[in-house]
This record gives structure tokens, C-alpha cells and sequence, in this order.
């Protein structure tokens, strides 16, 4: 992994320069219409935007806000930990080597015709905005949102996002060295998304640490603002790389493109989450039989979406629920255990899942810090000292 590796000089100059920059937002709607079919062309284009431009970006703004945490969160050796990782992707990232095309390859990539693609915009992330009210983690006085669009060099990024993510290129013979290229990439992002799986426990490792040395009960606002926007952040770097690795390994699948299904159907996906969230429940209480789930849903709902991050959702909070109905009415009366009720229903711009049990509810005096990161009702059992996966790995 990072063992040994250390952030040079050079190398924090280069942190800063790229974090100067804002992170470009790609939604899901965008990587529908770029990954219908890519060619090897459009392929490295993407790979380029990513290596060049967006991953180091994105990466770069972590490194430099674990650097800059307050309180001294960013002291603890499993935050340095993370900081190393994100600093060693960033370094592996803008040192490779770039392709070398001959002048009409070259050529044919960079033009834009008429008939391309456009890519609607994508819309901000509220989380990631100057306008999110938690405070800051920065020892600056001015407003940062750790998403590089409060310096100057957010005027400099005005090339539209077709023209850096996406080109047409279906009708180009590619000669060899393209097809290696994105091979070569690829393989370097699947090692990178393997550094980072346990980074989620790791991060939750760092903060244990901080509040065991300053005899902590929770933490602050400034670090759950931080951890809000770290946490959001990797979902979304891991999104780009996952779905990059994807679309270069993958076979094709009608309903999928990369790793996002077109026609995700939401009452299996549901009922897949249920049926392990039930397994975990049975093996966890010795029990014959969990809570009986029952699930309300239209069997043909689908939509486009990642599979694995509904299921994960899901999954966790059908855990939530069956802990709280088998503790309440205890262990031996799994016969007479009150169902939890799974609601799911289409409006006419969103789906809505509504997960209900009668496990008792939260007391009121819980209710401010049931949204908080490191809260649990469970008995503190630590983590692990040997953590090299994550529960979540999409």
C-alpha cells in the first residue's frame, strides 16, 4: 500500500496547484449518454480527462483538506494514513506517461463536429456548495467548501464538459497503442479503488483515535461538515473510477451501462437487501427466524440507478430496523414479532422508500445526534486493528 511514503515538497506543490482548481460534476445522465457503445477513441478521452484533469483534482482537494483538519484530527496516524493513500494516487496519476498519436489521430480527437454528443449540465451538489451552512474545516478566514471553486482558477476551467469527457469518435480506425493505453490505465485505476476500500474504516479509525485523546463524547460541527463532504466526495471519485473500469472491462449488457443499470428494478433490488438484511439478523441473534419484512412495491418500477448503492442503503437501515424490533420484544417470541413494512412509491418526479418497523422508536433526547457520524446505539466494540476492507465497495 503507502507504506514508507512520504509527501515531498514537490510533490505538496503540486497538491496545492491542482487543488486550485474546481471538480468538474458528472451526473449520472451524462455517463448514460457517454458510455452507449464507446469506442477506443472515446475511451481515451475519457482516460485523459480523468488522468490529467479530474482525478488529480478531486484527489488533491482530500490531501489537502486531511492536511488542514482542525483539532488536530489530522495528527492521528490513521488520518495520515488516508492522507498518504490519496497523495500516492495523486502521484501515480500525473505521472503517467501520456500517449504520443500521430497528428490526424491527434486531430480527429480534439475536433468537434456538429454531430456530437452534447452533454446536458449537471446539476451542483448542495453539499459541495459555497451556501452549506456547517462551518468549514479550515484555518482560513475565508469561505471554502474544499471543492476548489472559491479561487481564481475556477475561470479557467470554461471548455464545456463534451468538448474535455466525451468525443465522437465511432468512425475512426484506432491504431494499437490506443487500445494499450486504456488498458494501461485501466489497470492503474482498479489498483488505486483497491488502495482506497478501507478507507471508510480507516477515516472512522482516525476520528475513534482523536476522541479517545481528547476524552471526547462527539464531535464538532466544523469535523461533521468535513466528514460530510470527505465521505460524499469518495463516493463520487469511486463512481468515476468504477465506472471508467467498467466500460473498458465489461461485456456489453443491454440494461447496463458501466456499472449503471438503466432499468434498475426496485422492488428485486429491495427484496435482495431484505433477504440478506434478514440472513445478518438470524446469524447475528442465533435465531431460526428474524422479523417478518413485507414489501409494498410495483414489480415493474425501474429506473436508472447503481444497483449495489440502493441495495447498500437499503441493507443498512432494514439492519437498523430488525435490531431495534428483536430487541424490543426480545429474542425468544420470534413468532410473534411484528412485521417491518417496506413502502415504495412513484411520484411524478422521484421514487420514495419508506422503511417502518415498531422497534420502539428514538428517544427524543437522541434525536440531534442520530445523525451524527461515530452515534450508535449498539455497545462500542471498537474496530478492528487489521481492517483492509470495506463494507462498500461500489
Amino acid at each position: 500500500m503507502s507504506a514508507g511514503f512520504r509527501i515531498t515538497p514537490a510533490l505538496w506543490d503540486k497538491i496545492h496547484h491542482f487543488a486550485s482548481f474546481p471538480q468538474t460534476g458528472v451526473s449520472l445522465q451524462q455517463m448514460v449518454l457517454f458510455g452507449q457503445n464507446p469506442s477506443q477513441g472515446t475511451l481515451l478521452k475519457a482516460s485523459q480527462f480523468l488522468a490529467a484533469e479530474e482525478l488529480p483534482v478531486r484527489l488533491a482537494h482530500r490531501v489537502k483538506e486531511l492536511d488542514e483538519l482542525p483539532h488536530n484530527l489530522h495528527a492521528m496516524p490513521s488520518i495520515k494514513k488516508v492522507k498518504n493513500w490519496y497523495a500516492q494516487s495523486f502521484e501515480e496519476l500525473i505521472n503517467f506517461p501520456p500517449i504520443t498519436l500521430p497528428p490526424t489521430i491527434r486531430q480527429a480527437l480534439l475536433s468537434s463536429h456538429s454531430s456530437d454528443t452534447h452533454l446536458p449540465e449537471s446539476k451542483p451538489n448542495p453539499s459541495l456548495s459555497d451556501t452549506y451552512t456547517s462551518p468549514p474545516p479550515s484555518h482560513s478566514h475565508n469561505p471554502v467548501n474544499g471543492n476548489g471553486s472559491n479561487g481564481f482558477n475556477k475561470l479557467k476551467l470554461r471548455v464545456p464538459m463534451e468538448r474535455r469527457y466525451f468525443a465522437n469518435t465511432q468512425h475512426i480506425n484506432w491504431p494499437p497503442e490506443v487500445q494499450d493505453y486504456n488498458k494501461r490505465f485501466t489497470k492503474l485505476l482498479e489498483h488505486i479503488k483497491s488502495r482506497h476500500d478501507p478507507t471508510v474504516t480507516t477515516v472512522a479509525q482516525g476520528v475513534l483515535e482523536w476522541k479517545k485523546s481528547v476524552n471526547a463524547r462527539h464531535i464538532g460541527l466544523d469535523m461533521q461538515a468535513w466528514l460530510d463532504r470527505f465521505y460524499m466526495s469518495r463516493i463520487g471519485i469511486r463512481f468515476l473510477i468504477g465506472q471508467h473500469v467498467a466500460l473498458n472491462t465489461m461485456s456489453a449488457h443491454e440494461d447496463y451501462v458501466g456499472i449503471i443499470c438503466t432499468k434498475a428494478n426496485v422492488h428485486d433490488i429491495v427484496q435482495e437487501a431484505i433477504e440478506n438484511a434478514r440472513f445478518v439478523c438470524e446469524e447475528h441473534y442465533a435465531m431460526f427466524k428474524g422479523p417478518p419484512v413485507q414489501l409494498i412495491c410495483p414489480p415493474n418500477l425501474t429506473f436508472a440507478y447503481v444497483p449495489g448503492h440502493l441495495s447498500h442503503i437499503c441493507f443498512e437501515l432494514l439492519k437498523n430496523s430488525l435490531r431495534a424490533v428483536v430487541e424490543r420484544f426480545g429474542v425468544d417470541n420470534e413468532d410473534s414479532f411484528p412485521p417491518i413494512k417496506v413502502i415504495v412509491v412513484e411520484g411524478k418526479e422521484d421514487i420514495t422508500i419508506k422503511i417502518s418497523d415498531e422497534g420502539g422508536g428514538i428517544a427524543r433526547s437522541a434525536i440531534p445526534l442520530i445523525w451524527t457520524y461515530m452515534y450508535t446505539t449498539m455497545e462500542s466494540k471498537g474496530i478492528e486493528g487489521d481492517f483492509r476492507d470495506s463494507d462498500f465497495k461500489v
